[in-house]
């Protein structure tokens, strides 16, 4: 079929990312019991609309061994603003029977430049959060970034944990990456909730990161 010289039919662009991490923590939470992770993924975006997969091994203390996020959404830009509406499905490979590990969530997030930096906010909810079966949960983060110097990206974010059977925490993180080539960075960060009686894997910690890109 002929096609009209103003019919966009540019191809998707298509990314992919492989990281290792001395522990892989999930909004101020160790998912590794504070053991080292190896993670990769893969993103499809054309048109502001994207569409990806990612996975990474895990440990909850049972047969749990692996995550596998999909997800897809819309980023438009408007006044200045950079937006994103998605919906994120987290899939458990190895829970136990019963176990209701696997949930959806439904974000909105806004960023902007601001001077030298770039803020944003996000939230994130779930009409049936991990583990907990009929349980809402609601997580709302602001974060922001700095480049101090060339190849130095500054970051970091506060979060709030809302479930609604009273399993409600905040979380801060702050850290620095550096651009070792085109296609690798390494990431140190400092991640920490208030709630440590709820076990060791909400405690302070410090993580590095060597992620390569694609």
């Amino acid at each position: 079929m002929q096609r009209s010289q103003g019919q966009d039919v540019s191809a998707p662009t298509v990314s992919a990312n492989v990281a290792v991490t001395s522990d892989y923590v999930f909004r101020g939470v160790s998912q590794t019991q504070e053991n080292p992770a190896l993670s990769a993924g893969v993103d499809l975006t054309r048109n502001g609309f994207y569409a990806g997969g990612w996975a990474s091994n895990v440990d909850f203390g049972d047969d749990t061994d692996a995550e596998v996020d999909l997800y897809a959404g819309y980023r438009p830009e408007v006044a200045g603003y950079a937006l994103d509406f998605g919906v994120i499905g987290y899939l458990y490979a190895g829970q136990p029977d019963g176990a209701d590990y696997d949930y959806v969530e439904f974000k909105a997030a806004a960023s902007r430049a601001v001077g030298p930096a770039t803020l944003g906010a996000a939230v994130y909810y779930s009409p049936d959060f991990f583990g907990a079966a009929e349980d809402e949960a609601t997580y709302a983060e602001v974060n922001g970034a700095v480049s101090p110097a060339d190849k130095w990206t500054v970051s970091g974010a506060v979060g709030r944990q809302w479930v609604s059977s009273d399993l409600d925490y905040t979380t801060w993180n702050l850290g620095a990456a550096y651009q070792l080539t085109d296609n690798l960075a390494l990431d140190l960060r400092y991640h920490d909730t208030d709630q440590h009686d709820f076990g060791d894997i909400y405690g302070a910690r410090a993580v590095a990161t060597l992620k390569a890109t694609f």
